[in-house]
């Protein structure tokens, strides 16, 4: 019993460890990310799931939306590459690009196709509670009056809070490195090494 119990805290506190948020790219062919303002823990992932069109996730400033984060700062940031979702739709699967947190800094992200980013395609991880002008509202007005860029070539490396590990599975285990993971799944949500370790926790209780 008490083997059970350490064992279903370990695998407990693994699935906290690997929690998954996911952000619906282009929910009903909208140009949206829904949820479009959330705050993920340090070694947490969130996945972005192309549902509809020929979207991306770019990492920017958030003086400067619309525009990859590199032309403002010393960061290389992410840029998931266009994902036309029909394609992978047409075979039950979805485009999917996944990041890790390393840390609390707010990362301001924007969609790099036309001009979804000033008609507020756009989108916030972690927005700064103690600075009232950084908003995500504010982070759209701006974006509204800017010129989107896209980043040169195709998915760029992560920055200082990007993750994971490159490949074709979108939850694999996240590397020491900086890469954001892409790729294509018919599952949405938690890993499936989640969902196995909790059956097997079950079983063992």
């Amino acid at each position: 019993m008490q083997f059970s119990t350490l064992v279903l805290a370990a695998l407990t506190s693994l699935a906290s460890a690997q929690r998954t948020t996911v952000i619906t790219v282009a929910n009903n062919g909208s140009l949206t990310y829904s949820p479009n303002n959330i705050r993920v823990n340090v070694g947490e992932f969130v996945q972005f799931q192309f549902r509809a069109g020929n979207h991306t996730v770019t990492q920017s400033t958030f003086d400067a939306p619309c525009q990859p984060i590199s032309m403002h700062s010393n960061l290389t940031g992410f840029h998931s590459g266009f994902q036309p979702a029909a394609a992978s739709a047409a075979m039950g699967m979805i485009p999917t690009y996944t990041i890790q947190i390393n840390n609390t800094n707010p990362l301001w992200l924007y969609c790099a196709q036309g001009r979804h980013c000033e008609n507020g395609m756009v989108m916030v991880i972690n927005e700064p509670a103690a600075n009232a002008s950084r908003t995500l509202a504010s982070y759209k007005a701006l974006a509204a009056q800017a010129n989107t860029v896209v980043p040169n070539g195709g998915a760029a490396p992560g920055g200082g809070n990007g993750g994971g590990t490159a490949g074709t599975t979108p939850d694999a285990a996240p590397g020491a490195g900086t890469t954001p993971t892409s790729g294509v799944s018919m599952l949405a949500g938690p890993s499936t090494f989640m969902l196995i370790a909790a059956a097997g926790a079950a079983l063992l209780l």
